[in-house]
């Protein structure tokens, strides 16, 4: 095996999240609902990418990764540490190619697949409250890719709920 290709991995520790830095190239931006997703995604599976830093710590990719580390309920869970593996280039020309290329690497989401995934999720009898928790996805989403009609979907929202609240009379006085 070329030693050169595993180096980064037999790098991986756990560092002090503080000791890191962002970069000041990365074109990646992420919503603050890919945020939330992000951080379920780490509750839901663990930590299973790495930060990708330079030797100095810079962040080369999992910028977004290290931020929601640095927030409850991630920080006190990590002991305010993050996984991190080091890779070096010759020159910071590489650096800037390894964010793109992890971050264009990771592709996006056809329609067509999305449309199995959640019909399959749903014939397994998912709700659509966690089908929107794990994927993130708003409801509306969620009734867009399915094959469910409107009248379908709005019973299936409403299936689980058990009480509904009293409704009140609102005046002006």
């Amino acid at each position: 095996m070329d030693k050169k290709l595993l180096a980064p991995l037999s790098s991986l520790r756990w560092v002090p999240r503080n000791s890191l830095k962002a970069n000041d190239w990365n074109p990646n931006k992420v919503s603050k609902d890919n945020l939330k997703l992000l951080v379920q995604s780490i509750l839901t599976n663990g930590w299973t990418l790495p930060i990708v830093v330079r030797p100095d710590m810079t962040i080369i990719d999992g910028f977004h990764r290290w931020t929601v580390a640095g927030e409850e309920p991630l920080l006190s869970m990590l002991d305010g540490k993050v996984p991190v593996v080091i890779v070096e280039h010759d020159d910071e020309s590489g650096d800037i190619y390894g964010t793109v290329t992890h971050n264009r690497a990771r592709g996006t989401h056809l329609l067509e697949p999305m449309k199995a995934i959640v019909s399959r999720l749903m014939n397994e009898g998912k709700s659509i409250t966690e089908i929107s928790k794990q994927l993130g996805m708003k409801p509306e989403e969620i009734f867009r890719l399915s094959n469910f009609d409107r009248e379908e979907f709005l019973e299936l929202m409403t299936k689980d709920v058990k009480e509904y609240s009293q409704a009140e009379l609102i005046t002006k006085i």
